[in-house]
This record gives structure tokens, C-alpha cells and sequence, in this order.
């Protein structure tokens, strides 16, 4: 047996995300927001801090 093929054999394997999945799938106490809601505010006020400077600029 060569050095290669002893080195390739105790590689480790690539880490899954299974655990992570697993752990976030997990019931927790605290509020469940939407996703489409925690998107959509920071895009409206961005929307709204242009409006305000485009009507409100001297």
C-alpha cells in the first residue's frame, strides 16, 4: 500500500447540515415572524427614507 492510498482512507468526511436542520426544526417559546414580513420592513423603510428625500429636499 502506498502513502496516497493510507491518506485517502482517513480523510474525514464533509460535515452535514443534518444537526443544524434537526436543531432549527425544534419547537422554541418566542414569537414565529414570516419571513416575508422581516423582508419587506427594512425595504419599505428603505422606501420610505427615499420618498422623504426626494419630496422633502430643498
Amino acid at each position: 500500500m502506498s502513502l496516497v492510498s493510507k491518506k485517502s482512507k482517513s480523510a474525514p468526511l464533509p460535515a452535514s447540515s443534518a444537526g443544524l436542520l434537526r436543531f432549527f426544526e425544534d419547537e422554541t417559546k418566542g414569537y414565529r415572524i414570516d419571513p416575508r414580513i422581516v423582508v419587506s420592513i427594512p425595504i419599505s423603510l428603505i422606501v420610505v427614507s427615499w420618498v422623504i428625500d426626494i419630496f422633502l429636499a430643498p
